[in-house]
């Protein structure tokens, strides 16, 4: 299978800045790791490239219906581990470190902390990605993304940062 190229975002908190769309353009995939807002932003992703999520804690029932709390994804052969609330390597919560341990993906994604942090656990041998938050609010003072890569054979490959300018619209 080919490189597919994946856009990755966050808290978003019903808020689409007005560049994601740009940014995300040549993404085969875009991934969105809860607090998504409104089923609105949620129908605009889904109407704007293939799209996967997973609802966060300001999710309402609504998107909850929609989306799962956790979901498995694979990708040229690499499983991602994608849910809103899971921490950090070492500083795991308890739900996603048996889910972790238990499952053993390639790549762990999470949100919520509004903080963008990308880091290898060697304990697992799995690289976690936060994107940070995408959404205007929160105490964040750069809204952020992530593209990246899968290579053929299943590594990422290629990761950038995108800061947004924040802004109310």
């Amino acid at each position: 299978m080919p490189v597919i190229k994946v856009g990755l975002m966050s808290d978003t908190h019903s808020h689409l800045h007005p560049l994601v769309q740009h940014h995300f353009a040549d993404r085969d995939i875009v991934l969105h790791a809860g607090d998504i807002g409104t089923m609105e932003l949620a129908d605009a992703m889904e109407q704007f490239k293939p799209f996967r999520a997973v609802w966060g804690n300001i999710d309402g029932a609504d998107l909850r219906a929609r989306y799962k709390e956790d979901e498995f994804i694979t990708l040229n052969g690499l499983t991602i581990y994608m849910t809103h609330i899971g921490g950090y390597p070492g500083k795991y919560n308890t739900r996603a470190k048996a889910i972790l341990q238990r499952t053993r993906p390639g790549m762990f994604i999470c949100g919520h902390s509004h903080i963008l942090k990308v880091m290898f656990d060697p304990a697992l041998q799995c690289l976690h990605i936060n994107p940070g938050a995408c959404g205007i609010y929160g105490w964040h003072k750069m809204q952020t993304l992530v593209n990246f890569e899968i290579s053929e054979d299943g590594k990422p490959q290629n990761m950038s940062i995108i800061e947004l300018p924040r802004k109310a619209s």
